[in-house]
């Protein structure tokens, strides 16, 4: 009796242990070959003009991944979740008198919120430091040596609000007022005429731009904690199954999931700055994880029991915990950082491309439901 309310038969639906063995080493190769395409893209297409985070093109399918993140976290592991904290295995107190999955997602998505803060915190007041030597030596040095700081900054590949803001600087003379919200000059021509303003203006431009760096650097971390925390769980549930029927859809489904979130945690790491080796060490990290988390699922798929209330209770938290850091960065960190910036309200063309490739991006991932 017990079997057969906690979905025996589900488990025992199209099984076939040998061909699924040989799908999951499919699937490792697959999902492997996504994610690093996915995170490589970015990475290496900064040193490319046409790939590079500056273009739109990057902007446009920067927005695509976001759709698919957001959807990842509503549609998917929102739904597991919920279907492992409402399963009938589980007893009914206290799991079906209270909506856990809810809660534990709005808890990740506030700890993530004060993960976010504090980690912005530690790296402005790591910086600080740094920025008042800088700052100290920059005094008594020539006007000509602070614009060739700035535009120093930018060509050794700074972020693209710091180029905007030094090449305000650079010609605010020429520029009319009517543009200078659209230009990203608002502090600089306040001080216009002003050898004293020139120089706050300056400084200014640093402080934005430090400060957008910091802001890359923190959402890539959390983000790829967001990611690497619910690809364990999609490894494991992929491998511990022993139905090709429903690893196959799987073996595409993630394999699209991993490239897009590849895609968009690179492009964060690319913005962010990292040292090369530092940006290595994170993407080997992201691209390993599914496969490691599939591996680990094959070998423990003769003792392990998805149905047995210890996993269906880890799974549905766990579930429960990624789908609110997901949630939380593609809206505030992925989405309202691009969607709501000057360049973006700027360009009607980049608004009206990046809104669709957003919605598609999650519509595509949300019909993946359908298989997955």
């Amino acid at each position: 009796m017990t079997n057969s309310t906690c979905g025996g038969t589900e488990s025992e639906l199209c099984r076939d242990e040998s061909a699924a063995f040989v799908l999951k080493f499919v699937a490792i190769a697959s999902i492997l070959l996504a994610g690093m395409a996915g995170i490589a893209i970015p990475l290496i297409g900064k040193h490319c003009r046409f790939l590079s985070t500056d273009g739109n093109l990057f902007v446009a399918t920067k927005a695509f991944a976001a759709g698919v993140i957001l959807a990842t976290g509503f549609v998917h592991m929102l739904s597991d979740a919920s279907d492992a904290l409402n399963n009938p295995c589980l007893p009914a107190f206290p799991w079906s008198k209270f909506p856990f999955t809810g809660f534990f997602a709005m808890m990740a998505a506030l700890f993530t919120l004060l993960l976010d803060f504090a980690g912005t915190q530690y790296y402005e007041r790591k910086q600080g430091i740094n920025r008042a030597n800088e700052e100290q030596a920059r005094v008594g040095s020539s006007e000509p040596d602070r614009n060739s700081k700035v535009f120093g900054e930018e060509e050794s590949g700074g972020m693209h609000i710091v180029g905007m803001h030094a090449h305000a600087a650079h010609h605010r003379h020429n520029h009319s007022h009517g543009n200078d919200a659209c230009h990203g000059i608002s502090i600089s021509i306040k001080e216009h005429g002003h050898a004293h303003g020139h120089s706050h203006s300056h400084a200014n431009e640093g402080d934005v731009g430090e400060e957008t760096d910091v802001r890359h650097v923190v959402v890539s971390q959390v983000l790829e904690l967001g990611i690497v925390s619910h690809s364990v769980i999609i490894g494991l549930s992929l491998g511990v199954s022993q139905s090709p029927c429903v690893i196959r859809p799987l073996i595409a489904a993630l394999s699209f999931h991993q490239f897009f979130e590849g895609f968009a945690l690179g492009g964060c790491i690319s913005q962010a700055q990292f040292k090369t080796s530092s940006a290595t060490i994170m993407a080997c990290f992201f691209a390993l994880t599914t496969p490691v988390g599939v591996g680990i699922g094959t070998g423990i798929a003769s003792v392990y029991d998805p149905h047995s209330p210890g996993a269906l209770i880890a799974e549905g938290i766990l579930d429960s915990l990624s789908a609110g850091i997901l949630v939380y960065m593609a809206l505030v960190d992925l989405i309202a950082a691009d969607f709501l910036s000057k360049r973006m309200s700027c360009n009607f063309r980049l608004q009206i491309v990046s809104y669709c490739m957003l919605f598609l991006g999650a519509g595509l991932m949300s019909s993946l439901a359908i298989w997955a």
